[in-house]
């Protein structure tokens, strides 16, 4: 297979999501491709099967002919550095080319244009990231909607159900968080809300559907709502703060994810215990798609 005619080595940058991936190429200044789709069958835990779909969706996206002269991944669910470097040595028997596979949190940091610093995700999930000063990366949060991702969509509801219980419990009157959740769970009465929450097949994703009645709440005058995100902005503040005693550098914080940057109330309240518990952290909001800090990676490679 011969290469087609390219100004500069061709750089691909893959961002793998839990619900979408994004992929772009480039070659020097030119866009090659830049392509969204599901991330439908990403199974980073099989790093055979994992290597085998980034080369499915390489060899769509791109021109044909062309190959790749670098390859950087941030994927979804990739947890831990020997998992990333058993995708890494998979997709370099693909593309015969340098890889390099990371976490997808570890894409904030390069997408804002720096060298260092923590990534933090506030999505259906929240995860931290960041690298100790000997380059080692480090991680802390995303442990899933069941037992964390506390200030994510499905973590502040699960948190949300639990508040109404607790309510509930005390013989306090309904608010408007508790008839949110109600009508958004379609069941009649408080106790109903745990065998609702319980039968969802996918946990993460029909947890975190019912999030904006949280905020909606809250913007209501619930009180238990405002609880509720007060506590998921200063546990996303706690992973930042847990990240800086363990000796990463937290100077710079970028954060992305749909449900912090789409919220207000979740980032003012993130924002203010920061400056508490952190001084010295800037937070940044990424404006740019977390890919374009898959393309700095990949560049880097080259």
């Amino acid at each position: 297979m011969q290469d087609v005619s390219l100004p500069a080595p061709l750089v691909v940058g893959i961002d793998v999501g839990g619900t979408k991936t994004h992929l772009r190429a480039i070659a020097g200044a030119d866009l090659v491709a830049d392509r969204v789709r599901a991330s439908t069958g990403w199974r980073p835990h099989d790093p055979v099967a994992a290597a085998g779909w980034l080369a499915a969706l390489v060899a769509e996206s791109l021109p044909q002919g062309s190959r790749p002269a670098a390859v950087a991944v941030g994927g979804h669910a990739c947890e831990t550095p020997r998992q990333c470097a058993q995708i890494r040595t998979a997709v370099q028997l693909h593309f015969d080319a340098p890889a390099l596979v990371v976490g997808d949190a570890e894409l904030l940091v390069p997408a804002a244009g720096l060298d260092k610093g923590v990534g933090l995700v506030a999505g259906t999930g929240s995860v931290a990231v960041g690298r100790l000063p000997d380059g080692s990366p480090l991680q802390v949060g995303g442990w899933g909607a069941v037992l964390g991702d506390e200030g994510g969509s499905a973590g502040l509801v699960r948190e949300a159900v639990r508040a109404v219980w607790a309510a509930h419990d005390r013989g306090d009157a309904p608010d408007a968080l508790t008839e949110g959740l109600l009508d958004a769970f379609e069941v009649a009465e408080v106790p109903a809300l745990g065998a609702a929450l319980e039968s969802a097949q996918d946990v993460s994703a029909a947890w975190g559907a019912h999030a904006p009645v949280v905020f909606a709440a809250a913007k209501a005058g619930s009180a238990l709502a405002r609880s509720v995100v007060a506590e998921g902005g200063r546990s996303l503040a706690g992973l930042v703060q847990r990240l800086a005693t363990r000796g990463v550098p937290v100077d710079d914080v970028v954060i992305a994810g749909g449900t912090i940057l789409a919220q207000p109330a979740l980032y003012d309240a993130f924002v203010s215990v920061l400056a508490e518990s952190v001084p010295h952290a800037r937070p940044t909001p990424l404006r740019v798609p977390p890919v374009q800090g898959a393309i700095a990676l990949s560049s880097s490679l080259l």
